[in-house]
């Protein structure tokens, strides 16, 4: 009797502290519960440590909802909550955001707070941007410190800067493309809106027909955001790219000219060396033809056709014409003499 009285006893003091533990673990929270009517019970709220879910986070969410009057709108149970936590979402953050869009008269139900969540997005941040619109620098100054360069129609360089002010589309959160496209389209708006434009003066008169133009071209299209106002923040004058293209295709020119008359030019010269080549050949043609002369004459000595004094009168012909072939070259030299 007394072993059992004693295990007895050791298993009382046991559930006592067990219980103690948890009420003191527990009995805040569950006053909590109680006093604001967020309908979580103990045993709930063991069950949810069981299910390795944070009591805290889920009850003060839960709170969180009830008072703001979300449970009256939405159906956001507590195993919802829980279910939504065991996804990785962050379920303060949403409670948080649907109650400001709740009060900002956004529409924007738990589910798809819940899926814009866990897609890894901001959701209080996002209601905070629809309300609240934000400006968003184009280019970038943290990842291009540089402007949007454009060319107008006259060759005149354009550097420009804008700031875009968005706010959240809450509809197209989840799929919708982020600020870099944004960014992107607003660029690429404003640079071919510069180069419709005749001259840069235009531009430099009326920068606000230059952001009329690319906000009327619908640049929002499936993107998470909605473009309010494009404004140009500065612009300046750059380099005359026309004549800068104009003076390097005259140069290329100049280049490929040079190049043709160097062509006809070598052309020329292997001509020159052709006809020298069958000069020499014509002569070396006519030496061989002299060069049977003297063999003509012997032939004609020893066939009778030629007498001595028929040769002789030959060679004095021949001397005759040496003579004045002589004659007239010394006069050429005279007459070329310059005179003292």
């Amino acid at each position: 009797m007394n072993s059992a009285w004693i295990i007895g006893l050791v298993f009382g003091a046991i559930v006592v502290f067990i219980m103690m533990a948890v009420l003191a673990r527990y009995f805040g929270l569950w006053v909590q519960c109680k006093m604001t009517g967020a309908g979580v019970s103990m045993t709930n709220l063991i069950m949810m440590s069981i299910r390795k879910v944070n009591p805290t986070v889920i009850v003060r969410s839960k709170i969180m909802a009830v008072q703001a009057g979300l449970t009256e709108h939405y159906d956001i149970s507590t195993r919802a909550l829980e279910a939504h936590y065991l996804a990785g979402g962050n379920v303060p953050n949403v409670i948080r955001a649907l109650v400001a869009a709740h009060r900002a008269q956004i529409d924007m139900d738990w589910q798809v707070a819940q899926a814009i969540d866990l897609a890894g997005r901001d959701i209080l941040d996002a209601v905070k941007t629809s309300v609240y619109p934000k400006v968003i620098n184009c280019p970038d100054p943290r990842k291009n410190a540089g402007t949007l360069d454009a060319v107008a129609a006259d060759g005149i360089q354009l550097k420009a800067r804008a700031r875009v002010t968005v706010r959240t589309n809450i509809q197209q959160l989840v799929g919708g493309a982020t600020e870099e496209t944004v960014i992107a389209r607003v660029g690429q708006g404003i640079v071919q809106a510069i180069g419709s434009t005749k001259t840069y003066a235009e531009v430099l008169e009326n920068p606000d027909r230059i952001s009329k133009t690319v906000l009327n071209q619908g640049l929002e299209a499936q993107t998470a955001f909605e473009i309010v106002s494009i404004d140009i923040a500065d612009i300046d004058v750059g380099e005359n790219i026309g004549a800068r293209l104009q003076a390097d295709q005259a140069e290329a020119d100049m280049r490929v000219a040079q190049a043709r008359a160097e062509q006809r030019r070598a052309e020329f010269a292997a001509q020159e060396q052709e006809m020298v080549a069958k000069t020499q050949q014509n002569r070396a043609v006519v030496v061989l033809s002299e060069a049977e002369v003297p063999e003509a004459i012997a032939a004609a000595f020893r066939s009778g056709k030629l007498g001595l004094l028929d040769y002789y009168e030959l060679k004095n012909v021949q001397a005759d014409t040496s003579m004045r072939s002589a004659i007239a070259g010394m006069g050429d030299e005279v007459a070329h003499q310059p005179e003292n």
